[in-house]
This record gives structure tokens, sequence and C-alpha cells, in this order.
């Protein structure tokens, strides 16, 4: 059984107070008497609670506790929305966090493993990490200014968006496996076009995102 944040909900909830999020590709009208912490969301929470420690992890140089906690956040984001849609266990807390958890540890993941001071032996470059990250800052803010009649349409990932957060995920995770388990020739191979790739799909996607926005019609449109 779902518990609920706030109880206070009318018959046709006219009256509920809602607040509005943007996040990445997506825009978020949220009813708070909907925030409800069902199985998926306690999941995407201790993938927040995580992040913490998984930075630690990399800033002390403990790479193999970074690369389970890595490991484990990816089987969690999997799981939590298998049950999502297996059990009819959405809710507007969950469509919010879900992203909110994704990018918050890659984000994180991203800049500790473009740092020299960490000692890593393999970093990614300067360069990729600030696409990356400008691509989420500038596409949030774009979808915060929004007027509240747009089309909520413009905000649902695309699949260009999907590939580039898949790529960055599979390099991030390889870059930690690269320094937890020392010099291997196929991942030194790898990493020569890997990052030019990420770098290559961060901007294509953002374009895309930005010309299917503008292009798009107003939800009240006639």
């Amino acid at each position: 059984m779902p518990i609920c944040f706030q109880s206070r909900l009318s018959a046709n909830c006219a009256d509920v107070p809602i607040r509005r999020f943007a996040f990445g590709e997506k825009c978020y009208i949220m009813a708070l008497s909907q925030m409800y912490l069902t199985i998926p969301n306690f999941l995407t929470l201790l993938r927040i609670l995580a992040v913490p420690v998984f930075a630690i992890s990399v800033w002390y140089g403990e790479l193999a506790t970074a690369c389970a906690i890595f490991g484990l956040a990816a089987v969690t984001d999997l799981l939590d929305g298998f049950i999502a849609r297996r059990f009819n266990q959405y809710s507007s807390l969950g469509a919010f966090l879900d992203p909110v958890a994704d990018k918050l540890l890659m984000t994180i993941a991203f800049v500790l493993l473009c740092m020299p001071a960490v000692g890593l032996e393999v970093t990614i470059p300067v360069w990729v990490v600030i696409l990356a990250i400008a691509r989420d800052v500038i596409i949030g803010l774009f979808a915060m200014l929004e007027p509240p009649g747009s089309d909520p349409s413009r905000y649902k990932p695309s699949i260009l968006g999907k590939i580039t957060a898949g790529a960055e995920f599979v390099v991030i995770s390889l870059v930690l496996l690269r320094n937890a388990v020392g010099q291997t020739c196929w991942l030194d191979i790898f990493f020569t076009w890997s990052f030019h790739v990420v770098a290559y799909l961060a901007i294509a996607s953002g374009v895309h995102y930005f010309l299917r926005a503008t292009n798009a019609p107003k939800a009240n449109a006639k």
C-alpha cells in the first residue's frame, strides 16, 4: 500500500496544490497529494543516498567500491522501472526523482573522473564533461522557462537523447573499470574514440531537443 505524503485531495482534484518542475528533457506538473513512497521510489531514494558514498569512494581511490556502487545504481534504475510498469506503481514523485537521481550520479561521476587531483590513470577529458553537463543544464533551463501552455511532448526524451545517456553511462563505467583493474589493451583502444562519440552525441541530441522544442505546436493551439 503506497504511503501518501499529503492526504488532502478533493473528489475532482481541483483544489490540490501542484508544483512545476523541470529536469533534463522532462517537465513535470506534480500534485503534492500524489507524491507516494512506493517501492520504485524507495529504490530511487537509495540511489540518491548512494551518490555521496560513490563520490567519497572515487575521491579516496576506492575504485572497486565505486564500481560496485555505480553498477548497483544501474541495477536499481532498471529494477524500479520494471516494478513500476509490472505492478502499476507509477507516481508523480517517482517521475520526478528518477531522472534527478540519474543526472545527479552521472554529473558527480563526470566531474570526479575528469579531475587530475583524484589521481586516476585514465580520466575523461574536461571538454567532454563540459559539453555533457552544459547540455543538461541548458535543456533544464529551457524547460523551466517554458510557459504553462506548452506541449508536454516537447519534454519527452528522444531516441537520440536515450542513446546519448547510454553512451555516457558506458564511458563512465569503463573509465571506472579501467582505473580499478589497471592497464587493459582493449579498454585503452576503446578510449581513443569513445570520448569523441559522447561529445558528438551530446551536441547532436542538444541541437535535436532545441529544434523539436521550438518547432512543436503549443498544447492549446487550435
